[in-house]
């Protein structure tokens, strides 16, 4: 029995680097699948360089949350899968999805995770995620999340806010139904962890998600947080 036709969004910023990787992998891991990037208003050339390599590409307000809707609002699959531009996915990527969603219950799910940089402080804080959110069944956005489309449209898809999209999407998610935590791994840019200092950013990172999930608005946090990228 074949598995959902698959639609995968990209949302992209300024990602002339690592966009010809992401969407290489993609053909790859999901040969079947469509593959919609959309763009943020990148000043760089990642939108000359994503536009043979993907079925479509469109222009949205800036904010993953925004663009990730805006994708998943012209997608045709019966299954949504949201893929940083910053990710590789494994050779078995649409695979993965389409057996977890065999299963009637699964609403949706996420992968594993592993950074591009191997040194072991940066294997330990992937194991870690991917542990807390097999532990919580709930995903974050570096972890390439797929939902059913019926589910992703009944939730109303991810909330309109600059931070904490995912966390949001993956609380309610995880009401709807039956989370799967394949082993399988993608692997995303450990940049953000060098850039900002790793134990500066495991901090900044767990501060923003406690606060919001104790209330405090996203615009208040992005003020008083912002990312320095």
């Amino acid at each position: 029995m074949p598995g959902p036709h698959l639609s995968v969004i990209v949302p992209m910023l300024n990602e002339e680097r690592a966009i010809a990787a992401t969407l290489g992998a993609l053909r790859r891991g999901a040969p079947g699948a469509e593959v919609i990037v959309v763009d943020g208003g990148s000043s760089d050339r990642g939108v000359a360089i994503a536009r043979p390599l993907c079925d479509r590409l469109v222009d949205a307000p800036r904010g993953r949350a925004r663009q990730m809707n805006a994708g998943a609002a012209l997608a045709t699959g019966d299954a949504l899968a949201f893929v940083h531009a910053d990710t590789l996915v494994p050779r078995d990527f649409a695979l993965v999805i389409d057996t977890a969603l065999t299963d009637a219950r699964v609403v949706g799910g996420r992968f594993d995770l592993a950074f591009d940089d191997r040194r072991l402080a940066y294997r330990i804080v992937a194991a870690s995620i991917n542990l807390r959110s097999r532990l919580t069944r709930a995903g974050t956005g570096d972890q390439a999340l797929f939902v059913r489309r019926d589910i992703f449209t009944r939730m109303d898809g991810f909330p309109a806010i600059d931070l904490c999209e995912d966390v949001d999407f993956a609380r309610r998610l995880r009401r709807r139904g039956k989370i799967a935590c394949p082993r399988a791994r993608v692997i995303t840019s450990a940049r953000r962890w060098r850039d900002g200092g790793l134990v500066r950013t495991i901090m900044r990172m767990w501060l923003i998600k406690t606060l919001f999930l104790i209330g405090v608005p996203p615009a208040r946090l992005k003020r008083a947080y912002p990312d320095r990228r």
